[in-house]
C-alpha cells in the first residue's frame, strides 16, 4: 500500500510537472517563470525549496540527539537568511530583470566574476542536492522494502526531479512544490498528531524534551560552546545570503 502511494504521488508530481510546462514559451519563461508567480506560488516554492526531505530526516534526527542548540544553523539560521532576503535584497534584484545570480555580477563587474561566481555557488550547491537526493533515496529505498537500493534510490529520484525540471524549468519546480507543500504540511500534521497521541499527548512530549534540556536554545558559558553556535548560525543565515 505505501509503495503504491509513493508511486502515485511521484507520478502526480511528474504529470504536474509537463503541465506546467506548457507555459514556457521563452528562456524567462523556463529559468524565472516569466516573474509572474503569484504569491501563494512563491511561498509554496520557498517552503518546499528549504523543508525538503533532508531538512525533514536530518534536522529532526539532529534535534532528538543535540536538541534546539544541534539546529540552530536549520531551521533558525536558514530562516534568519530568508528574512533579510526578503526585507533588503528581493526588491532590487527584481528591478535589475536578472535571469541568474551570476547575471548580477557580470552587470556589477564583469564575464571573469560571473563565471567564477557561477562556479562557486555550483560547488557550493553540490553538497546541499547531495544530501537532497540522498534523503530521498533513503525514502524510496525504505518504502520499497530494501527492493530498491540506497544507490537506486538515489539515481531513480534525481530521474524523477529531473525530468520535470527539465521540460518544464522555474514553471514546473513552482508548480510541482505546491503540491509538494500541501503534502508536506499534511504528512507533517498527521504525523505530530500521531506521534504526540503514542507518546501520551503534547504536554509530555514537551516536558521530556524540557527534562532532557533539548528546548535549551542558548550554549553555557563555555567560550568553546558559543563560538560554535554562532558560527553554525551564520553560516546559513550568510553564508546562504552569499
Amino acid at each position: 500500500m505505501l509503495v503504491t502511494l509513493v508511486a502515485c504521488y511521484f507520478a502526480v508530481t511528474i504529470c504536474i510537472g509537463f503541465y506546467a510546462a506548457r507555459r514556457v514559451k521563452n528562456s524567462a519563461d523556463y529559468l524565472v517563470a516569466g516573474r509572474s508567480l503569484p504569491l501563494y506560488m512563491n511561498t509554496a516554492t520557498v517552503f518546499a525549496t528549504w523543508f525538503g526531505a533532508e531538512l525533514i530526516l536530518a534536522v529532526s534526527s539532529t534535534f532528538l540527539k543535540e536538541g534546539l542548540q544541534g539546529v540552530v544553523g536549520d531551521p533558525f539560521g536558514a530562516a534568519f537568511c530568508l528574512i533579510f532576503v526578503a526585507l533588503f535584497l528581493a526588491a532590487p534584484y527584481y528591478r535589475l530583470k536578472l535571469m541568474t545570480v551570476g547575471d548580477f555580477y557580470k552587470k556589477r563587474y564583469n564575464r571573469t566574476v560571473e563565471l567564477a561566481s557561477a562556479a562557486a555557488i555550483s560547488i557550493s550547491y553540490l553538497g546541499w542536492s547531495s544530501a537532497n537526493l540522498v534523503a530521498l533515496g533513503i525514502v524510496i529505498h525504505t518504502v520499497s522494502g530494501n527492493a530498491i537500493t540506497l544507490e537506486q534510490g538515489i539515481v531513480l529520484g534525481a530521474v524523477i526531479v529531473g525530468i520535470y525540471t527539465l521540460f518544464g524549468g522555474m514553471w514546473s519546480v513552482a508548480f510541482t512544490d505546491l503540491f509538494q507543500t500541501v503534502i508536506i504540511v499534511a504528512g507533517l500534521i498527521y504525523i505530530a498528531w500521531m506521534l504526540a497521541g503514542m507518546a501520551g499527548g503534547v504536554d509530555k512530549v514537551v516536558a521530556t524534551a524540557q527534562a532532557s534540556d533539548r528546548l535549551k536554545f542558548f550554549p553555557g558559558a563555555s567560550l568553546h560552546d558559543w563560538l560554535g553556535f554562532i558560527a553554525a548560525f551564520v553560516t546559513m543565515a550568510l553564508g546562504s545570503v552569499a
